[in-house]
């Protein structure tokens, strides 16, 4: 590990992989939140809009952090497939909760491959994700973030975890 900053000494790769995986998921999630907001009902539309906004400028937020890591700032796809058909308000709210899920877990993935504040941030960025879901859901998980926990609970006919999938 490099003392100074807490990484690994593979001269960050491993911590700008896992910060351009963040963005790629931020990105998936900005979009899923547009799709959220046009099917979520009228008494849930404040929390879905907020959460699009916070996800919107952690999305600005690590476009800066993969440059100053000395990266090209992953760009978003043209659309994200969904990981079931979102007809209603009960599906956006399946939705939300189901992208917050998707959040964690890359986000845990970075508090591992990240030093220092990063690594801080990441922790912070996995914990608002985790609070998202059980607020969506209304039921919360023992370990949010972790890949077991993702896989069990994903819904039949998701998505891959391709680009372009949410």
């Amino acid at each position: 590990m490099d003392g100074r900053s807490g990484r690994r000494d593979d001269d960050g790769r491993a911590e700008l992989t896992a910060v351009q995986a963040a963005l790629a998921a931020e990105h998936a999630a900005v979009y899923g939140y547009g799709v959220v907001g046009g099917r979520i009902a009228g008494d849930r539309r404040k929390e879905a809009q907020e959460a699009y906004d916070g996800h919107r400028a952690r999305r600005d937020s690590l476009r800066r952090v993969v440059r100053d890591l000395g990266g090209t700032p992953q760009a978003s796809a043209a659309a994200y497939e969904l990981p079931f058909p979102v007809p209603d308000a009960a599906a956006a709210v399946r939705l939300a909760a189901e992208l917050e899920d998707r959040l964690a877990a890359v986000y845990a993935d970075l508090v591992r491959a990240g030093g220092g504040v990063r690594r801080k941030e990441a922790a912070a960025a996995l914990r608002e994700a985790a609070v998202r879901a059980v607020r969506w859901r209304g039921s919360g998980v023992a370990f949010p973030g972790l890949a077991e926990r993702a896989a069990a609970a994903a819904p039949s006919g998701s998505a891959s975890a391709a680009a372009g999938a949410l």
